[in-house]
């Protein structure tokens, strides 16, 4: 039987559970509200739900008690699963943590914390650890060099790994653990500096140009529009590419051209964010009382409209955040970003892709390139699950 026919009639199979699903749950709650009014897609997706949480154990347990081969077959499932339950009873503890230690606006804060907010800022605490602390968390350098190079990860002997090393070394015999810690510090700490720097100049050109308009918007606005127009991967690429050359020229390091360049592609979207917000801002009573009062201009901006345009700058800023990261990972793949010695997730991912080459019979020593691109992948994902949360907080919107 084919994989389509499968899927097909595993979908019959789950409209036909959903129908019966809610007329079951009329007739045996005589015609509660709750399965009175829901939706036919609405039992749909319960069912759905079930069915799919129902394969995930089957086949969980499946993997776990079959044997070589099949078991590496699923190897990447099982750790994907049990690295999800690991991190959402963490997600757990923390925010019942939080509703019972600290001040009382922090219990508040935790108690109408979703439980994805409560994992996105667990995330984010234990990165921002890691890139403060690297120099005492990695057992070596991050440009240390051993004899021993291609070690695979796990540190099994018998596969050729190094009890010493658990995730492996890299080609040239760099240990891939540390430099896994260093690139939290690089890279993470590089994207939040740029994106700081992008709100800098984005946030003061949107909020000048609100407040003054004239000739000073246009002119801002269409430059804007011009950067804008282009893509910005491919920008940066170009730039970074000529920034190389004066780099070599005036003996600049190429990283603060990147941080310069990257930081200016995305202050034209923060502009755009600031602009609209302090156009709506700068219309309000209570600036044309500060305006009548001969409150300056830097008054203006810092004491009436920024208080006011708090939530979605925070709000664009975890979303910023994201994307200078990946743009960051994805020059450094390309090879125009952060530069040895200095240890880089995207570089990390491109040097160590010749394991890829042995993902089936020993999906372990595969998992290598997997280490850097899973870190980016979950950084992304617990800033926009926080992000998620204060738009939602920020819109005034009830549960």
């Amino acid at each position: 039987m084919s994989l389509l026919t499968i899927l097909a009639i595993s979908l019959i199979g789950c409209l036909c559970a959903a129908w019966v699903f809610r007329f079951s749950g009329q007739v045996l709650s005589d015609q509660k509200p709750f399965f009175r009014d829901m939706p036919y897609g609405v039992a749909f997706g319960y069912v759905l739900g079930v069915a799919v949480l129902a394969w995930i154990i089957v086949t969980y347990i499946g993997a776990k008690i079959a044997g070589f081969p099949a078991a590496n077959k699923l190897y990447f499932f099982v750790k994907a699963v049990e690295w999800f339950v690991i991190f959402a009873v963490a997600a757990v503890l923390f925010r019942i943590l939080g509703r019972n230690l600290g001040t009382a606006g922090m219990r508040k804060l935790f108690r109408s914390m979703p439980l994805t907010a409560s994992f996105g800022i667990l995330i984010i605490i234990l990165y921002a650890i890691v890139s403060i602390f690297a120099g005492w968390i990695a057992p070596y350098g991050q440009e240390q060099v051993f004899a021993q190079a291609n070690i695979p990860p796990g540190g099994d002997p018998s596969t050729g790994g190094n009890p010493q090393f658990p995730m492996g070394t890299d080609q040239i015999g760099r240990d891939i653990y540390s430099r896994l810690i260093y690139g939290a510090q690089n890279t993470v700490g590089i994207a939040f500096a740029t994106t700081c720097l992008a709100f800098f100049i984005g946030g003061t050109f949107g909020f000048l140009a609100a407040t003054l308009g004239g000739w000073l918007d246009q002119i801002v606005s269409r430059t804007v529009d011009v950067l804008m127009a282009i893509p910005a991967l491919i920008f940066a690429l170009l730039l970074m590419t000529i920034a190389t050359v004066w780099a070599n020229n005036f003996g600049i390091d190429r990283t603060i051209f990147m941080v310069v360049i990257i930081a200016v592609i995305d202050a034209t979207r923060v502009y755009r964010l600031a602009r609209a917000v302090g156009q709506n801002i700068v219309v309000m009573d209570y600036i044309e009382a500060a305006k009548l009062r001969g409150e300056g201009l830097m008054y203006l901006i810092f004491r009436e409209i920024l208080p006011n345009a708090t939530a979605p700058l925070l709000a664009e800023f975890g979303l910023r955040f994201c994307f200078v990261f990946l743009t960051i990972a994805s020059l450094s793949f390309l090879g125009v970003g952060i530069q040895p010695p200095l240890a880089d997730w995207g570089t990390m991912v491109k040097d160590l892709s010749q394991f890829i080459n042995f993902a089936q019979f020993a999906p372990n020593v595969a998992s290598a390139p997997l280490l850097a691109a899973g870190a980016i992948a979950l950084l992304t994902v617990a800033v926009n699950f926080v992000v998620d949360w204060m738009l939602h907080k920020s819109s005034g919107l009830k549960e």
